[in-house]
């Protein structure tokens, strides 16, 4: 078996956000994690909220985009709707036709 192909094992430090260390076996010296046993709501009871990468943040900016393009297109239709419903000239209305 090859040697050099295998990469370099150690014995990590996993580091949650809260605070808690942990040794886990990785390729890596040190991992920073977000969760772990002693803060996880599952684990401990609680009713926390977690948020990671601000995932509230974007689907409440999904929401607001998305309402202003509602409004938009609503404004846009009733322009339409008036535009058609104006006079129109001779030209417009032969082009319509065709």
């Amino acid at each position: 078996m090859k040697s050099t192909i295998h990469p370099k094992y150690f014995d990590a430090q996993a580091i949650c956000a809260c605070g808690n260390r942990f040794t886990v076996g990785s390729t890596k010296e040190e991992i920073h994690i977000e969760l772990c046993s002693k803060c996880h709501p599952f684990y401990t009871g609680e009713q926390r909220f977690v948020d990671s990468a601000s995932r509230i943040q974007k689907f409440q900016n999904k929401q607001k985009v998305a309402s202003q393009y509602v409004v938009k297109k609503a404004k846009k239709a009733e322009e339409m709707k008036k535009q058609d419903s104006g006079p129109k000239t001779l030209r417009e209305m032969l082009m319509s036709i065709k």
